[in-house]
């Protein structure tokens, strides 16, 4: 199993944001985080990422208790988040050959052309972060959170902002790492397109888990029942 959490609650700025999530993620699955804003999905991504403590509860990665992991967990996964968290300093392409070295990819030169081909920004592989327009910097940020081929993918919102070009090189991203079995688990507010995309879908609201179920045979609208139809939450065709 990838990930099992027991009972995981979160507190953040005084706020309980998590109560008592329980959930299991097994080896090559896609599954979808949904929830209208301030249900939690962001706080439960960066609790599964190791960047956030739990409050009680008790969560295993890669059958490992993340407490005990450490950075052994983290070598293993990439995240996605609503920063590109790349150094603005640096060029594109040093971005990558630096993360592809923190996390000892065996050739990182070559593996940051790779990524930059993939995600297709050639013409800016020699600018720094710092200066390239929201679309292109998130483009930079997939390449990074798969720059070491994590066995686990975290995406949050990955879709937010983006221009069709890094739409593109995200769904690139996914299509390969289904077809190499890797595991995936990435927030949406699009419900149709998390039908779409996600062999399950565990639904949050108010910090608790009030769905958890395959996509398969469920609809938009009853997924919007079930979360909450509210703030954030987009009913759109499944593809």
């Amino acid at each position: 199993m990838v990930i099992e959490a027991s009972g995981l609650g979160a507190w953040v700025g005084g706020r309980e944001v998590l109560r008592g999530v329980c959930m299991a993620v097994r080896e090559g699955e896609c599954v979808a985080l949904l929830g209208a804003n301030g249900a939690g999905k962001t706080t439960l991504l960066r609790v599964l990422a190791t960047l956030l403590r739990t409050e009680g509860g008790e969560l295993r990665l890669f059958g490992v208790r993340a407490d005990r992991a450490g950075a052994s967990a983290r070598a293993r996964l990439g995240l996605l988040g609503h920063e590109p968290m790349l150094y603005a300093g640096l060029t594109v392409r040093e971005n990558l050959e630096l993360f592809g070295r923190l996390y000892r990819v065996a050739a990182p030169a070559r593996r940051a052309a790779e990524l930059i081909d993939m995600v297709e920004l050639g013409e800016v592989a020699d600018t720094r972060a710092g200066s390239l327009s929201r679309g292109m910097a998130q483009r930079a940020a997939i390449a990074r959170a798969v720059v070491h081929e994590p066995e686990l993918l975290l995406a949050d919102e990955p879709w937010t902002g983006l221009d069709g070009a890094a739409s593109g090189a995200f769904g690139a991203v996914l299509a390969r790492w289904r077809e190499l079995g890797r595991t995936v688990v990435l927030s949406t507010h699009d419900l149709g397109q998390a039908l779409g995309l996600a062999g399950r879908v565990v639904g949050l609201r108010g910090g608790q888990v009030v769905l958890d179920a395959p996509s398969e045979g469920l609809t938009a609208a009853g997924l919007a029942a079930a979360v909450g139809s509210g703030s954030g939450v987009a009913v759109g065709a499944a593809g």
